[in-house]
């Protein structure tokens, strides 16, 4: 492999109200929102990535629902995922039901956008790539 300088530089998300959207990921992350420019808000820069919530008026892309799956989400490590479930839920993220076969604990932040609870460290998968980190499932 040849080698390169390309890194991620940032994470951005694409959203409706990113000011609702950065205030949630702001309690989630614990990152402050730190500039707004143009149609982004951005959060602190930890780690050297960078987290920014565009403004656009297209809906989530998917069967033309704007429904679809997510072709890439965010995974949020916690020393306990189900503790770290009612949290969100508290700040207006919630599970995505149809997920319970892959053992992974599947939310939604509050305009839809797909992210995994996983917990923190190391973690089994099985050969069909199901995790079994919850013991049963979380509450609803």
């Amino acid at each position: 492999m040849a080698e390169s300088s390309a890194q991620i530089n940032a994470l951005i998300v694409d959203a409706t109200d990113p000011e609702r959207l950065a205030a949630f990921w702001s309690e989630v992350l614990g990152r402050p929102v730190v500039g707004r420019t143009g149609p982004y808000v951005w959060l602190r820069r930890e780690n050297g990535l960078g987290l920014g919530f565009q403004r656009t008026d297209a809906p989530k892309s998917g069967s033309g629902s704007g429904s679809g799956k997510n072709r890439v989400h965010i995974d949020i490590a916690a020393a306990d995922p189900a503790a770290e479930q009612r949290r969100i839920e508290g700040l207006g993220g919630r599970r995505l039901e149809g997920y319970d076969d892959g053992g992974f604990l599947v939310m939604v932040d509050p305009e839809g956008n797909e992210f995994c609870v996983i917990p923190a460290g190391p973690f089994e998968l099985d050969d069909e790539g199901r995790a079994h980190y919850l013991d049963r499932p979380a509450d609803r």
